[in-house]
């Protein structure tokens, strides 16, 4: 019983261990003057995508203490958010300094 309980021990942690992305360079293993002069610019890095739930329950008053998230069967529709950010690396100045994303300009 020992053993199985060892060995069960020993496979949860070393699947921990491999769950986090590998890549071929992080700055968390450099130390010194290399972990100082670290040039991030010069290391390729595949951007990760955001998710967010399109779809919100706009529920007040006695509904929204009376919900109950793990009954709701509604289809989730998960949208891709685009973090690039194009529109600010664009400006320059008191321009990007003062950028509000959360103002729509028409275009």
């Amino acid at each position: 019983m020992k053993k199985v309980a060892l060995i069960l021990g020993f496979l949860v942690v070393s699947f921990g261990a491999f769950t986090q992305k590998e890549s071929d360079l992080k700055r968390s293993d450099l130390q010194g003057p290399a972990y100082k002069n670290y040039k991030p610019w010069k290391h390729k890095t595949t951007p990760t995508l955001i998710y967010s739930n399109n779809k919100k329950a706009s529920l007040t008053g006695p509904a929204y203490k009376n919900y109950k998230p793990w009954k709701d069967t509604s289809k989730v529709e998960a949208v891709v958010v685009n973090t690039s950010g194009h529109e600010r690396q664009k400006l320059t100045g008191p321009a990007y300094k003062n950028y509000k994303p959360w103002i729509k300009k028409a275009k």
